[in-house]
């Protein structure tokens, strides 16, 4: 007691308040090596299951599908002007990027299924490495990222997606990395914050400190650009993603100790955002259309002033004079893509056999077939042989979807796990906006880019049934995992389901790829009477 006495006396009167406990940044797992050899093995398995027999099927050598449109049109650009060269051909309703990226795989296995597919391959390759690497900086497990790759690997609909030469999947990977891009910066933000708080200055401004040039959050801005110049859906990610970036920053603000933290983003933050994740996308967007605006026949390139451009040609007056006549034609030109897409409508009498609203994608209820023929071709010993691709998510990964979001939900409500609030926004900005029209004709494949959230969310889940790992460490500093029940069990219970959801993909298999199998084995594997 007397020397606990004469060393308080020694250090002076304990202060009145002390001083907060800051979080100190966080880099991630620090098994570098063995996260990149992880990611390596299962973005290896990826390329293996979306490159296999990729040119297989086709409708007698052309494109299946959806396929007709963008592989073609793709060519167009790839040998003609850079533009679609078919300006009476009225089903030119996307953005270029999609287009552009499937011309590259036709640049090197020309007008062949190949080519059309092998970009949107890659690129279905590229999504299973960005959500392991995603999951693990927001897990801080190399383990729960490989287990999000895993189940990725294993989603049918990803998995179709990546192998038709259609736009989806091009616009799911844009928005994931998006996404990675504002979690790197988030980590960027609190470490800055972390160094003006170790030199004193977090409370200099009311508003804290400024935080520099965000790179990060410029590379986002430049995905989600090309994420819009792919299909307009991407505008609802640029919401939803500004608003994430936007809250992020109240978040390490107030972790930090700022005195204002919803102020100093205000004045801070907001300014640059805009910049980062509205004008840089803007730009990003007119850039893709640099070969439309040089182009001499490019679609609608001249309308301005030109009545044989149609309904809605744009006159040489008017308000709008003062800007450029390329920019008007566009304008234009997104004004006739726009009435298409709403004069897609069930009360105007548009309807298809596949066609889905958006409360039945969640658990993929109402799936889409992309490919179906019933013909003595193939080998199932059967007269005849059913071959069919169809973009179903594996019923393992998407029935639990209502529950992860439910669990997610609770996490950020009352635990306020950013983590889960980060997937949610991501999740919920490839849904919730289809809610605003429901009289519009809809497909399942608009739900491609949910797929990778889904599985981060299922991910993080699993992450919270294995719970922390219990660790001892010896008295010379060496670090062992303490085995005990609970561990065993919950290790059992996640390697159980990641088998359920392995042995369903390959159940799926055949359906998924069009392997031949008999008309038998076709109605089974339609589980549901909404898969017929």
């Amino acid at each position: 007691m007397t020397q606990l006495t004469d060393a308080r006396a020694a250090t002076g009167p304990a202060p009145s308040s002390p001083a907060p406990l800051r979080p100190a940044p966080d880099f991630g797992p620090a098994d570098r090596l063995r996260g990149w050899l992880v990611t390596v093995v299962l973005t290896t398995m990826a390329a293996v299951t979306r490159l296999l027999n990729l040119g297989y099927p086709t409708d007698g050598g052309t494109p299946t599908f959806d396929e007709k449109y963008y592989a073609h049109q793709a060519w167009e650009m790839l040998t003609g002007s850079g533009v679609e060269d078919n300006p009476a051909y009225g089903v030119i309703v996307h953005p270029p990027v999609g287009k552009q990226l499937i011309a590259l795989g036709e640049v090197v296995f020309g007008y062949t299924p190949w080519g059309w597919r092998f970009t949107a391959a890659i690129f279905g390759t590229v999504l299973v490495l960005l959500v392991i690497r995603i999951t693990r900086r927001l897990t801080r497990s190399t383990m729960i990222g490989a287990i999000a790759g895993l189940l990725l690997i294993c989603d049918g609909t990803a998995f179709v997606a990546s192998r038709i030469g259609m736009l989806d999947i091009f616009q799911a990977v844009f928005v994931t990395a998006a996404f990675g891009c504002l979690v790197v910066d988030r980590d960027e933000v609190r470490a800055r914050l972390a160094c003006a708080d170790a030199d004193g200055r977090i409370a200099v401004s009311a508003f804290g400190p400024r935080l520099g040039v965000r790179w990060w959050r410029f590379g986002g801005g430049v995905l989600l650009g090309l994420a819009c110049g792919t299909k307009w859906s991407g505008l609802y990610f640029i919401a939803a993603f500004g608003l994430l970036s936007v809250l992020f920053d109240v978040a390490a603000r107030r972790a930090y100790g700022v005195p204002r933290p919803w102020a100093g983003t205000v004045v801070r933050d907001i300014g640059p955002a805009l910049y980062a994740l509205v004008g840089v996308p803007l730009l990003v967007y007119l850039a893709s259309y640099g070969a439309w605006f040089a182009s001499e026949d490019g679609y609608d390139r001249y309308s301005v002033g030109n009545p044989a451009a149609g309904k809605g040609a744009i006159g040489l007056g008017g308000g709008w004079s003062w800007m450029p006549d390329a920019l008007r034609s566009l304008w234009h030109n997104h004004g006739e893509s726009l009435d298409f897409h709403k004069s897609l409508t069930n009360s105007a009498g548009n309807h298809h056999a596949w066609e889905s609203k958006p409360w039945s994608w969640p658990m993929g209820l109402r799936p889409m077939l992309f490919h179906y023929s019933d013909s003595a071709t193939g080998n199932c010993g059967q007269p005849a042989c059913v071959k069919a691709v169809m973009l179903i998510g594996t019923p393992a990964l998407w029935w639990l979807s209502l529950p992860m979001l439910s669990w997610a939900l609770w996490r950020s409500v009352t635990r306020r796990d950013g983590r889960y609030a980060a997937v949610l926004v991501g999740y919920c900005a490839g849904i919730l906006p289809w809610f605003l029209d429901l009289d519009r004709q809809m497909y399942y494949f608009y739900a491609v880019p949910m797929a990778p959230f889904l599985v981060m969310g299922l991910a993080l889940l699993l992450g919270d049934i294995l719970g922390p790992a219990p660790f001892t460490r010896t008295a010379d500093g060496r670090k062992f995992l303490l085995p005990s029940e609970r561990r065993t069990l919950t290790l059992l219970t996640v390697s159980l389901y990641l088998g359920i959801v392995v042995a369903n993909f390959v159940w799926l298999w055949p359906i998924l790829t069009a392997f031949p199998i008999t008309p038998g084995d076709w109605q089974n594997h339609l589980w549901l009477p909404s898969w017929r």
